[in-house]
């Protein structure tokens, strides 16, 4: 068995997340301590109690994600025996990559905490609120039909990619109008779209504020080599220079996430047969099942899932 530890992102967040971590394991406590110092806020009581609309601001979503993340990653360790060395290769979703590193000790819990919370506020200052937009191609949607879509709407503006999440659920993101016509024709090609509830269109060209002060920030903290191999976002292939963490998460914040690769090439190449999601909810399990289907894919949220997944090592 190889196995890989994955890591949500945006969009798990619910107000409530991380509490029965909290009430049941020191270890989580200490976790949302050490974040809630890191950045001289009460996170984790935005997290327990909401409320949500806050919760949801970008700038809190992020390092809330990674603290239960981290309190999840702590948890298994201390109460479990399960360390992060059992991964072969750890990975996340966006922010999740983010949570990955922390997890494999290239970062520490402060200054991941600190990056977030930064590459929230950079996001948001990026692009004026109602300027940029994202959408959600779903049903008959892949990679083509959501490529000639962007083509189509890039008359009005920046349109790509954003998200490859599966086949069947493409996010693209850029200027509102662009994404807009990009919508009209995907549902021409035979997909179902929508627009999302953001706050500003991620993981595009528009991004490029955002990803120049990202590029500042990662400049100034210390990045130790992973403990286990981190599966980047905007390559979907393996990490082997400790010095190329820093520019390839600078491009994520304008590149694709490309996590249908990042899943084929870990159960292939990769030779992963097992894929635990640790943190919030279960959204990534659910697309490794789509993508991997002959890999066994859980999430890890409560202490009976810990204690079953410990056992099956």
């Amino acid at each position: 068995m190889t196995l890989a530890f994955v890591f949500p992102g945006q969009g798990s967040q619910a107000v409530g997340m991380g509490s029965d971590l909290a009430d049941n394991f020191q270890a989580a406590r200490e976790v949302f301590a050490e974040v809630d110092d890191a950045l001289g806020q009460k996170l984790s009581q935005l997290m327990r109690e909401g409320p949500e609309s806050d919760l949801t601001l970008t700038e809190n979503a992020q390092p809330a994600l990674m603290a239960v993340s981290m309190a999840v990653v702590r948890v298994l360790k201390a109460d479990f025996g399960v360390d992060i060395s059992k991964a072969a290769f750890v990975a996340g979703h966006s922010l999740g990559e983010y949570s990955a590193l922390a997890a494999a000790e290239a970062f520490s819990l402060t200054d991941t905490a600190r990056l977030l919370k930064l590459r929230g506020q950079a996001m948001q200052r990026a692009v004026p609120v109602g300027v940029g937009a994202m959408a959600a191609l779903i049903g008959k949607a892949d990679l083509e039909l959501a490529e000639a879509a962007c083509r189509a709407g890039s008359s009005a503006g920046v349109v790509v990619v954003a998200n490859d999440n599966n086949a069947g659920q493409i996010v693209i993101s850029g200027a509102k109008a662009a994404v807009e016509l990009a919508i009209e024709k995907a549902k021409e090609l035979g997909a179902k779209a929508m627009l999302l509830n953001v706050s500003a269109p991620f993981h595009c060209p528009l991004m490029q504020p955002a990803a120049d002060e990202m590029q500042i920030a990662l400049g100034k903290v210390t990045i130790l080599q992973p403990k286990s191999t981190l599966v980047a976002n905007v390559t979907a292939r393996p990490v082997s220079d400790v010095a190329q963490i820093a520019p390839l998460l600078v491009e994520q914040v304008t590149g694709r996430v490309r996590w249908r690769e990042s899943v084929q090439w870990l159960a292939g190449e990769g030779g992963v047969t097992q894929f635990a999601e640790l943190g919030a909810g279960k959204v990534l399990t659910g697309m490794i099942k789509r993508i991997a289907p002959d890999a066994t894919a859980v999430a890890l949220n409560s202490a009976a899932d810990f204690e079953a997944f410990a056992a099956s090592l």
